[in-house]
């Protein structure tokens, strides 16, 4: 959907006119401009010490209890661990396979130019010099 799109126009003089655009703020998808360009995330809920780290401490030095959505981000990044811990063996597979495959593209190449016909005669010994 086009964005809402207004123009003002004022004469102060009888000889100039200034004419300002506005348009919305949020066009294709962007949420937050200013974070995106700050290399923040577009709420404060997705990442970083912000959300990861309490913002108060108790009067001897313990750290406050974490909040129901720091455990449930912790819980996530555990399980998004192990399943990377999990899936590393099937990549490392993968990647075996695929050098096998391209060595034997490379053996079956070789094969093939030493079954072409050699040079024989003069060619053979302006070749060889």
């Amino acid at each position: 959907m086009a964005a809402p799109l207004r123009t003002l126009c004022s004469t102060g003089e009888r000889h100039s006119s200034l004419c300002f655009t506005t348009t919305c703020g949020a066009q294709a998808g962007i949420k937050n401009g200013l974070a995106r360009c700050n290399g923040l995330a577009c709420s404060g809920t997705e990442y970083g010490p912000l959300t990861d780290i309490p913002n108060w401490f108790f009067a001897d030095g313990r750290s406050a209890p974490p909040l129901k959505g720091q455990l449930r981000r912790k819980q996530e990044r555990e399980t998004l661990a192990r399943r990377v811990v999990n899936l590393s063996p099937e990549v490392d597979k993968g990647m075996e396979v695929w050098r096998e495959k391209r060595e034997e593209a490379k053996r079956i190449e070789e094969r093939n130019k030493s079954l072409l016909l050699k040079p024989k005669g003069n060619l053979l010994l302006k070749k060889n010099k």
